[in-house]
């Protein structure tokens, strides 16, 4: 019962930030989207030439950071790596592929819900599908090489250079300077966005809230309390919607949104069924990087490129749809996620 009130509280803050940063100025339905915000950062850093989408997101940096003076605050920075680098890259690449055809991480589907948009809920549907496979591995003994135990050190390395490079880019202003139109421009203020990013980071660092981890939870062991977590997001978001008036029933003209249903669902359950090999969503990838887990860092390196990929060889959807690319790159992908859960499932080597 503790457990389940702690998380609902969670729930609750984490969706009045998500409010505070979209009322503010961050862009509709997308107060906090991991995905998005990491090709925002991944164009700030050029390694993208998409004029609209470029902004040093705050956010970004607390997430990790928060986490990482949380875990050290309640001696919990255990640093671990070494499992399958190359896998865990590239499944933290096609996990961000796949939500950038969404257009959308698993948080901000569950805002995109709260906000009326049912495109999302086609999402959510192909979200838990993707989970359910998943798991079903899982129950075969599907497990990456286990990782090992690294110096504290060597833990701090990721946060330290998110450190680093946000302080860079508060030295040098015009790192900060948005896309002049587009999603890159529409930003809240830099220290609200720094403030909810740390306070989320520490939220999900002590709590282990995670939509992937959610749903595992529920298919592998029955438990649901952190499912009372993510209901109690979903109605603060949508309440603070209907009040401010941004609550708008429907599939078409969602902000930022498609009405492709097909691939609304396959590309989430590319996300649901990547983040399940990986232990968790993208926001959990990045607070488990800032708690010390090598093995997230490589996963949030793998999605920071996939975003730029994504936006260089156009894979990414837009308002019209998704593009020929992004439906070959989510077909590829699930085609990638079986291989590797029968290739890393110890029963098919037991017979």
């Amino acid at each position: 019962m503790s457990k389940t009130l702690t998380l609902t509280v969670s729930g609750v803050v984490i969706g009045l930030l998500a409010l505070a940063l979209s009322h503010y100025g961050n862009p509709p339905n997308m107060g906090v989207c991991v995905a998005c915000f990491l090709r925002d950062v991944s164009g700030g850093m050029k390694l993208h030439s998409i004029a609209s989408l470029q902004y040093m997101r705050p956010e970004i940096f607390g997430f990790v950071l928060g986490a990482f003076l949380m875990a050290m605050a309640f001696k919990e920075f255990r640093p671990r790596a070494g499992s399958s680098p190359l896998t865990c890259f590239s499944l933290g690449f096609l996990m961000m592929v796949g939500c950038l055809v969404f257009l959308g991480c698993p948080l901000r589907m569950v805002l995109r819900i709260a906000g009326g948009d049912l495109n999302a809920v086609v999402g959510l549907v192909g979200f838990v599908c993707g989970i359910g496979i998943g798991a079903l591995f899982l129950k075969r003994d599907f497990a990456l090489p286990a990782n090992q135990p690294q110096t504290k050190a060597e833990g701090a390395i990721f946060p330290l250079l998110c450190a680093l490079i946000f302080a860079l880019a508060l030295w040098r202003s015009n790192l900060f300077a948005a896309s002049q139109q587009g999603v890159g421009a529409a930003h809240a203020p830099l220290v609200l966005s720094l403030i909810a990013g740390l306070v989320i980071g520490g939220i999900v660092q002590r709590t282990r809230f995670c939509f992937i981890g959610m749903a595992n939870h529920i298919f592998l062991f029955g438990r649901w309390s952190m499912a009372a977590g993510v209901a109690m997001l979903t109605a603060v978001v949508l309440i603070g919607n209907v009040v401010l008036e941004n609550f708008h029933f429907g599939f078409a003209g969602q902000p930022i949104a498609h009405t492709d249903g097909v691939w609304n669902f396959l590309s989430m359950a590319l996300v649901g069924w990547c983040g399940v090999y990986l232990g968790g969503c993208p926001l959990r990838q990045l607070v488990s990087a800032g708690q010390g887990n090598g093995d997230a860092a490589v996963v949030t390196l793998g999605m920071l490129l996939g975003a730029a990929v994504a936006h260089n060889f156009d894979l990414t959807s837009s308002v019209a749809g998704p593009t020929t690319g992004g439906k070959m790159a989510v077909a590829g992908g699930i085609v990638f996620v079986l291989v590797i859960g029968w290739l890393y499932s110890k029963q098919k080597t037991q017979g």
